[in-house]
């Protein structure tokens, strides 16, 4: 009788307490760190190593991280690679896995997950985007072959560790995936926050530190130079991802094989050439960037100029927030009220005007590089005498604007 007593309280015990016998912060701090580092993870290894080839990884570590993403995540590479290459592909159109510009922002955040096993289903996508993934023995026998027996393994041990709260830690490890990765980035990353360039497409930045998600807020970023291995541009973003591919960088188990372009400035070309050409296009987003600035400058100049002209002060407003912005961009009804203020203001007009030009430029891949150097000098001369003195100036320094790296 003693012996069945004491053998149930010890059942009862370790339900309670698993083999850790940990406190609850010990059990919360425990979850923090393993949900974290399924987060490196996935910015590290499947997004920046696998997906877009930003930086080679030593194999021991590749290997780590994909053995541990079979125990907390049970996603197959070579499906996370294809899904995200269709969707940079294919981004914010039909086709998009799960762009909530084609979806719907409900759709995509509450269900992200669904839609990523919808298209991992898709051989196609497998077949066009999966390529260049690991193909070993371990991958086509264990990790691809049985995925749902990683995260099994992870419940019993989370469950011996810690008894029935295991199984909570487990449900936080099974969700902070989809809702951080499918429900964040893949919805509000594409939908909300703020832009430091004008991507061809609808991504924005959730937030300047990147923490949480390792640098994966950065979305705006990460779309304007999809190739790069560090995500943060500006001074006040800070990508923490990037803090670890440093580190690893310095043990020799990392090499980041490119970073964005920094936009640097010599002497100006009285005739800009095939590299100052290179140097614009290479830093093409950030010299639109400026170029955006210079037109808020601009209408701030004006403002009360434009307010007794057009008598509506809400579309100076909507002009600050919607002018630099390319015309395939803009809600329908806005383009009405943006033409108006331009009626109004010729300076505008003209910067606006010549903002598509400039565009253009790079666009047009008909163009020998040849002919597209001799386009560059001919809207150089035009903005130079275009009477508008921000346009102007904005033409002397493309004139010096050099090369110093690039990423694609």
């Amino acid at each position: 009788m003693l012996d069945w007593e004491t053998g149930g309280e010890r059942i009862i015990d370790f339900l309670a307490q698993g083999l850790s016998a940990a406190s609850w912060w010990q059990i919360v701090l425990f979850t923090l760190v393993v949900t974290h580092i399924t987060i490196v993870s996935v910015t590290l290894y499947l997004h920046r190593h696998q997906a877009h080839r930003a930086l080679d990884l030593h194999p021991a570590v590749a290997h780590c991280f994909r053995f541990w993403l079979w125990l907390t995540t049970g996603m197959v590479t070579k499906e996370w690679a294809a899904i995200h290459r269709k969707h940079h592909a294919k981004c914010e159109q039909e086709g998009d896995p799960h762009s909530p510009q084609v979806f719907g922002i409900r759709k995509v955040f509450w269900e992200g997950a669904e839609l990523y096993r919808a298209e991992a289903k898709n051989a196609e996508t497998l077949r066009r985007y999966g390529h260049g993934t690991p193909d070993d023995w371990i991958e086509r026998h264990l990790y691809s072959r049985h995925s749902r027996l990683g995260v099994s393994l992870m419940l019993i041990a989370d469950v011996l560790l810690f008894g029935a709260a295991g199984l909570a830690v487990w449900a936080v490890q099974m969700v902070w995936i989809p809702f951080w990765a499918a429900g964040v980035i893949n919805g509000i990353g594409h939908y909300w926050g703020y832009r430091n360039f004008e991507s061809p497409d609808a991504s924005t930045n959730v937030s300047p530190w990147g923490v949480i998600i390792g640098g994966e807020e950065l979305h705006n970023n990460h779309h304007t130079y999809p190739t790069s291995a560090k995500f943060s541009v500006k001074p006040y973003e800070f990508d923490l991802g990037w803090v670890y591919i440093r580190a690893l960088a310095a043990l020799g188990l990392a090499q980041p094989k490119k970073v964005p372009p920094k936009l640097a400035f010599g002497d100006a070309k009285p005739v800009p050439d095939e590299q100052t050409l290179e140097a614009v296009i290479a830093n093409r987003y950030e010299l639109m960037a400026r170029y955006a600035r210079e037109m808020r400058a601009a209408l701030k100049a004006d403002w009360d100029a434009l307010r007794a002209r057009v008598g509506d002060e809400s579309l100076l407003r909507q002009a600050r927030r919607w002018l630099h912005r390319d015309d395939d961009k803009l809600p329908a009804g806005v383009r009405s009220q943006l033409q108006r203020l331009l009626e109004a203001s010729p300076n505008l007009a003209k910067m606006h005007a010549m903002r598509a030009e400039l565009r253009q430029l790079w666009s047009n891949t008909a163009l020998t590089r040849e002919q597209m150097a001799r386009e560059l000098q001919a809207w150089i001369q035009r903005a130079e005498h275009s009477g508008v003195e921000a346009l102007s100036a904005f033409a002397q320094r493309l004139r010096a604007v050099r090369l110093v790296g690039a990423a694609g």
